[in-house]
C-alpha cells in the first residue's frame, strides 16, 4: 500500500503544477493542471454521451490520466516544446512502476498520446474544448488577445459533435449560465 499512497501524493502535484501557456496571454489568470483535468473529464463524459458507439468509461479514464506525467515533467506549452524534449513515456513508466494497476495506467497514457482510437479522439476533443472554454472565459473577461488563439484550437477538433459544441461556446457568453438578463430578479432581487 505504500506504493499506492505515494502515487496518490504524486497525483496531488497536479494541483500545484501550473498550466504554463497562460503566461503568454496578457490579462489571463492561470490555472493548475488539475483544474484543467477536472473540467476536461466532465467535457469528456459529456462528449461520450453525445457520440454514438463510444466507450464512455474509456474516454473518461483517458481524460483523467492524460496529463499525469506532468506531475514529473511540468506543463510544457507550445513555446517550451520548441526547445525542450520531454520523455512522457518514461515519466509514465516511472510513475506506474510497482503499482498493481500500473500497466493499465501506462496503457491509458499511451493510448491518449497516440490519439488513434475513437475514444482517444473524443478525449483529445475534450482537451481542446476545455481550452476553448477557458479562452472564451478570458475573452468575455476582457483578455482580447485570447481571440488570436481560438482558430488554432478550432483546427484541432476532429469530431462533428465537438465542432458543433465549439460553435455554441463561441456564440455564448461565459456568464449566461447564471445571468438571466430577461429576469426581473436583477431589478428586485429576492423581494416580491
Amino acid at each position: 500500500m505504500d506504493r499506492v499512497t505515494n502515487f496518490l501524493f504524486e497525483v496531488g502535484m497536479l494541483k500545484r503544477t501550473p498550466r504554463s501557456g497562460w503566461n503568454f496571454l496578457p490579462g489571463a489568470e492561470g490555472e493548475s493542471v488539475a483544474d484543467h483535468v477536472f473540467r476536461m473529464a466532465v467535457i469528456a463524459w459529456t462528449l461520450a454521451r453525445l457520440e454514438p458507439e463510444i466507450n464512455a468509461d474509456r474516454v473518461i479514464e483517458l481524460a483523467l490520466f492524460h496529463d499525469l506525467p506532468e506531475a514529473r515533467t511540468g506543463d510544457l506549452n507550445y513555446v517550451h516544446q520548441k526547445y525542450t524534449e520531454v520523455d512522457e513515456a518514461m515519466a509514465a513508466r516511472h510513475q506506474t512502476e510497482g503499482l498493481p494497476f500500473g500497466a493499465e495506467l501506462e496503457d491509458l497514457i499511451s493510448e491518449y498520446r497516440e490519439g488513434v482510437t475513437r475514444e482517444s479522439v473524443v478525449a483529445h476533443d475534450a482537451d481542446q474544448l476545455e481550452m476553448l472554454l477557458s479562452l472564451k472565459e478570458r475573452l468575455d473577461g476582457g483578455a482580447a488577445a485570447a481571440e488570436e488563439w481560438v482558430p488554432f484550437v478550432l483546427k484541432r477538433l476532429k469530431t462533428d459533435t465537438a465542432k458543433e459544441l465549439a460553435e455554441s461556446i463561441l456564440q455564448s457568453h461565459a456568464h449566461n449560465w447564471w445571468f438571466d438578463q430577461d429576469s426581473d430578479w436583477w431589478v428586485r432581487g429576492g423581494k416580491s
